[in-house]
């Protein structure tokens, strides 16, 4: 019989035969993650950042995984005002080695990990005539290998702990439905990514893990504007144009803000999200609907 996930109880209300949050538990407590840690990759800036600092203040304990090691210890040092604990660490999630130093430093640190946010990827704009082997192999290998060895790791360190956890894999729109020419290769990966979370959210309920995802629309972050910046621009077309008519596409009429992924990232990692495994949430303004 599967293991009933106790989530780190701390005398919440609930029933630990079913493994529920009943519906006396406030709102306060469903939100908290007091006592819980987590560990964002790509967390040093951007959608990451965010997601980080979104968990910090509801009181995880977090390990910023991050490409850029520097760049990583500066957003803990900043995320750490008013007495959080946030660490950084330079960690390049395609690394076996690489990423079980990111789980045993996180555990030994803080004791644990409870939540897993595999945010780390790259979206360098290449169309296929243009594209390497190499430039292919290193964006399965960011964004989908990452995902596998972080959940690989995080996921047997959760079971050994027996207490459950989350695991949140941030896909695309792109996992649905193509965006822009150039991005085969992203693409490719963020369907991957789409399928390995629901295939190791049924794999993984029987421990109490969670697996759920969120695809993001357009979000305005350091990213987005370094590719655009790369880009080049093909002879006749505006740029600017190019970005209103794609802001018009948009029901809300605007880009996301990293913090919108952020908050549902929080409510993912949280108790209002109990019922949440195999889910992804689209987060893109309504962007899909047209």
């Amino acid at each position: 019989m599967p293991r009933s996930p106790h989530w780190l109880d701390r005398g919440r209300a609930r029933s630990v035969a079913e493994g529920v949050v009943t519906e006396s538990a406030r709102i306060d407590e469903l939100v908290s993650l007091d006592g819980r840690t987590a560990i964002v990759t790509g967390g040093a800036i951007g959608i990451g950042e965010a997601i980080a600092r979104r968990l910090a203040e509801a009181g995880a304990a977090v390990m910023i995984g991050d490409i850029d090691g520097e760049a990583a210890a500066e957003t803990a040092a900043r995320l750490s005002d008013g007495g959080r604990r946030v660490l950084g660490m330079e960690v390049d999630v395609a690394d076996v080695g690489q990423v079980q130093a990111l789980i045993a430093e996180t555990r030994s640190r803080f004791g644990g990990v409870d939540i897993l946010v595999n945010n780390a990827g790259i979206f360098p704009n290449q169309p296929i005539h243009a594209m390497e082997p190499a430039d292919f192999d290193r964006v399965i290998a960011v964004n989908l290998r990452g995902i596998f060895l972080c959940t690989k790791y995080a996921a047997e360190a959760m079971v050994e702990q027996g207490r459950g956890g989350r695991i949140i894999n941030i896909t695309s729109i792109d996992a649905l439905h193509p965006s822009m020419i150039g991005l085969a290769h992203y693409d490719a990966s963020k369907h991957g990514a789409w399928g390995f979370t629901k295939t190791s959210a049924l794999e993984l309920a029987q421990h109490g893990i969670w697996v759920n995802a969120i695809a993001p629309g357009g979000v305005a972050t350091p990213g987005v504007a370094a590719m655009q910046a790369g880009s080049a621009t093909p002879e006749g077309v505006d740029p600017q144009a190019t970005i209103e008519a794609f802001l018009a596409s948009i029901p809300m009429g605007r880009m996301g803000d990293p913090d919108d992924i952020g908050r549902t990232a929080l409510f993912l990692a949280s108790d209002l999200a109990s019922y949440f495994t195999g889910s992804q949430i689209v987060v893109d303004g309504g962007a899909l609907l047209t």
